[in-house]
């Protein structure tokens, strides 16, 4: 996935802390804001159209903005702090939509999103089988657990990965390549290697 949560104009931290405070219009910025954001996110895991069919881009988003706003006894440090978060929470409604698509409908197939690599073929993932095999990569490596988690679930590039864990591109690039090789090795029932170094 290209897309990029770019934060816009105003000052996340700031809008948090109005939010924090019970200002009404920075609850409001922050939601639009927050908003907007997902959408994008949201279009791009969605791409695949096993997924589209179950749930939609804006229903994504907004139940992810508004489970954003529900953490609002957490004190937000700074971007990065967001853009964490803005992952999480994403993980969380998708693979909780699953869930809930696969409870309603016993023989349903898994939600299935498409994920896109420069100079890599597509690959084509079931969505709650990544969500347990990443929990098994972040058992062993939780730094990768975030990396794939930030690069998946909330579409940032590597560049911007390294900023919010603050490792060195190359350090990031070679954490990236060894937990994309393992979680598609797991995915696809093969042993589970510890990511190397």
């Amino acid at each position: 996935m290209d897309e990029t949560l770019a934060l816009p104009a105003p000052d996340f931290v700031a809008l948090w802390a109005g939010f924090r405070r019970g200002d009404r219009d920075a609850q409001d910025q922050l939601l639009a804001a927050c908003y907007h954001e997902l959408r994008t996110i949201a279009r791009a895991l969605l791409a695949h159209d096993a997924a589209a069919q179950h749930i939609q881009p804006t229903e994504l988003a907004h139940e992810a903005a508004l489970r954003l706003l529900r953490l609002d006894r957490i004190e937000l440090r700074d971007r990065n702090h967001f853009l964490a978060l803005s992952a999480r929470v994403m993980r969380q409604v998708l693979v909780d939509e699953v869930r809930r698509q696969r409870a309603q409908k016993r023989q349903a197939r898994g939600m299935l999103s498409t994920w896109f690599e420069p100079g890599i073929d597509a690959t084509v993932v079931d969505i709650e089988a990544l969500d347990r095999s990443l929990s098994r990569l972040a058992a062993i490596s939780p730094v990768r657990g975030r990396v794939v988690e930030l690069r998946f679930f909330a579409g940032l590039a590597l560049p911007d990965i390294a900023g919010v864990l603050n490792l060195s591109e190359r350090t990031l690039k070679r954490h990236w390549q060894a937990a994309r090789a393992w979680l598609l090795r797991d995915m696809g029932g093969g042993d589970h290697h510890e990511p190397g170094a």
